[in-house]
């Protein structure tokens, strides 16, 4: 290495936030948030503000969730140069949590993106802990964590390592709980409540940053020189759209070639504008759980219909996406109440999906009782989507055994995954809606025979529930509104938290790589934050409940459901395009603005007409 070279510093701050009621809650606010500065002073949030880490729910003796919260997060050094945190935890209103009296929580984790949760460990002591500080100490080989308890006495243990396995040693009076490390901030984000601060590299800084900050395009290149023999050459020729972490994403291009005369041989110099994806918000008001099908050359939605107060199955046809939107298009009813075959309400998530070579139609729809359970409708060869005689009766899903899929509670928001070969159910279910046993709604997974998807053949099998603040915000214990999105190298399955009806409504991800067993919970990997928010795109509140399709040109499109206003719970339809990072993974949330910068349009490019 050079001598002289001064290597940039930089620091990252994690903090809470104060709670603000009506649009910040207890159960967002007290999560481990994170902050990044280039001179230790001035903190840019990343994740625009919203919480990053948060604490596990526990399960209590009836199956029903314990949400739970964090405060006083403090970041760290582990033994091998990556990340600690240490934190109290709380209940989701910031209360003194009983399960963990005399208990601190631990995570690690490489770079701050990823995080594997240690979980409680026990400080051999029977007292509240107010905040905790922790250092690996190189000369003994321990970690060190100081505490301050709820009397303001001060004790300090050593553990031996972090993997959870590590011994704790008794807890010994302190002199005080040590002051910070590292100077005060002078800025920090907006309503934050500081832990500490580290210091970090400054090249890991700016990686972090990028990582937790909305990508925008950066740029926009086309070929300087091409050879058309015609007008169809050029206007094949497209964009490339780059993005801030490197990524890149194809455009189409409205070339100006009434300046080129294909019969004169020469060279033409040409501009054109690169055409913008773009869905303006909101499509369509009152239509949720949105459904976008492209076949035979047609476009199809379908969507719980909130404007009828969710009673029949309604879908609409035209020659392109955009123009299933517009006024003049008709709906048309294929499934409507039949009290003859207990089609009465909650006609509920309908998705088309090509299962063994046939459509089908999945949805919930319930009886005179209420209670949502899955349904399968098939379509008849040669009919129309839109004929309601072109469908089959519908067949409520049953498990291996011919049982229902749910004796007790309700079944909702079924989708199909195919992968590996093997084709798969994944579904919310959830008991004791309404009740102090309410388990929260939960996905699941199992196996079918594409021959026969009315019926599984595997167990199912618990894929996730709501455990982190954004998925049970403010009690509303939802993991519901799964659909895949399968790429070269991974399975995604998207899924909705919080109230389906509010501005708390998000998106949650979980991953398996491709070839591991989708069976297996342990394939699955969940984000620790949402992947959609409130905060991800102007104007939208409670994105969430979504699907996904293919355009015109191959692209991936994300059809959604979101409101207008923060207090608003009209449920109204959006569509962008789904863009995918320099990784690979999904982006959701990019906004037309920041997927084509209007000041990058404008390109230009010089075409050689040959004899």
């Amino acid at each position: 290495m050079l001598e002289g070279i001064v290597r940039k510093k930089g620091s990252v701050l994690i903090y809470t936030r104060t709670p603000v009621e009506g649009s910040y809650s207890t159960y967002l606010a007290y999560s481990a948030h994170f902050a990044y500065s280039g001179d230790g002073k001035n903190y840019r949030a990343l994740n625009r503000n919203y919480g990053i880490l948060y604490a596990s729910a526990t399960i209590g003796p009836r199956n029903t969730l314990r949400e739970k919260g964090l405060k006083k997060p403090y970041l760290f050094r582990t033994a091998g140069g990556s990340f600690g945190i240490v934190a109290v935890r709380v209940n989701a209103d910031g209360s003194d949590d009983g399960e963990s009296k005399g208990r601190v929580l631990f995570w690690t984790s490489g770079d701050l993106v990823h995080f594997t949760e240690i979980g409680p460990a026990n400080l051999n002591k029977n007292v509240y802990v107010r905040e905790a500080a922790c250092r690996y100490d190189p000369s003994s080989r321990l970690y060190v964590i100081d505490w301050e308890d709820d009397s303001g006495s001060c004790y300090r243990n050593t553990l031996t390592d972090l993997s959870g396995a590590g011994r704790m040693s008794a807890a010994l009076p302190a002199e005080g709980f040590p002051p910070a490390v590292f100077p005060a901030p002078v800025r920090v984000p907006e309503g934050a409540v500081a832990g500490n601060a580290l210091q970090v590299d400054g090249s890991f800084g700016d990686r972090l940053a990028l990582s937790w900050s909305p990508l925008k395009n950066v740029s926009v290149r086309v070929p300087e020189r091409i050879e058309a023999a015609g007008a169809e050459e050029v206007d094949a020729v497209e964009a490339t759209a780059v993005y801030s972490d490197g990524s890149t994403a194809a455009k189409p291009v409205q070339w100006d070639v009434g300046k080129i005369d294909f019969s004169k041989p020469g060279t033409y110099g040409i501009s054109g504008t690169v055409i913008r994806d773009e869905y303006r918000f909101p499509l369509a008001r009152g239509f949720a759980d949105p459904d976008v099908l492209r076949w035979n050359g047609k476009y199809y939605f379908i969507a719980t219909n909130d404007n009828t107060g969710d009673i029949g199955l309604y879908v609409r046809e035209a020659d392109t996406a955009d123009r299933l939107f517009r006024g003049e298009t008709e709906q048309h009813l294929i499934l409507g109440r039949d009290e003859s075959r207990g089609l009465i309400q909650t006609f509920w998530a309908p998705e088309f999906h090509t299962i063994g070579g046939e459509l089908y139609l999945l949805f919930a729809v319930g009886n005179k009782k209420w209670g949502p359970q899955s349904h399968v409708m098939k379509f008849k060869k040669g009919g129309e989507i839109t004929d309601p005689e072109s469908w089959e009766d519908p067949i409520r899903i049953r498990k291996a055994d011919g049982a229902y899929l749910a004796a007790d509670g309700i079944t909702l928001d079924m989708t199909y995954l195919e992968t590996g070969g093997g084709s798969y159910y994944i579904w919310s279910y959830r008991e004791g809606i309404g009740t102090p046993d309410d388990t929260g709604s939960m996905l699941y997974i199992a196996s079918i025979d594409p021959g026969s998807p009315w019926r599984l053949t595997s167990d199912p099998v618990l894929l996730a529930r709501p455990l982190y603040g954004w998925e049970n915000n403010e009690h509303t214990i939802n993991n519901e509104g799964p659909y895949p999105i399968v790429t070269d190298d991974c399975v995604y399955i998207t899924y909705s938290g919080g109230a389906a009806g509010g501005y708390t409504y998000v998106l949650g991800l979980l991953s398996c790589k491709k070839g591991d067993d989708p069976l297996d919970p342990r394939s699955w990997t969940k984000s620790c934050a949402p992947v959609l928010s409130f905060y991800s795109v102007k104007g939208e509140y409670g994105p969430g409940h979504n699907s996904f399709f293919t355009d015109g040109r191959g692209g991936v499109m994300i059809a959604y459901h979101a409101q207008e206003s923060l207090k608003s719970h009209l449920r109204c339809t959006g569509i962008r395009r789904v863009h995918f990072n320099i990784h690979g993974a999904p982006v959701f949330d990019m906004s037309a603005e920041r997927d084509l910068d209007a000041k990058l349009e404008h390109v230009t490019m010089k075409v050689t007409v040959k004899a």
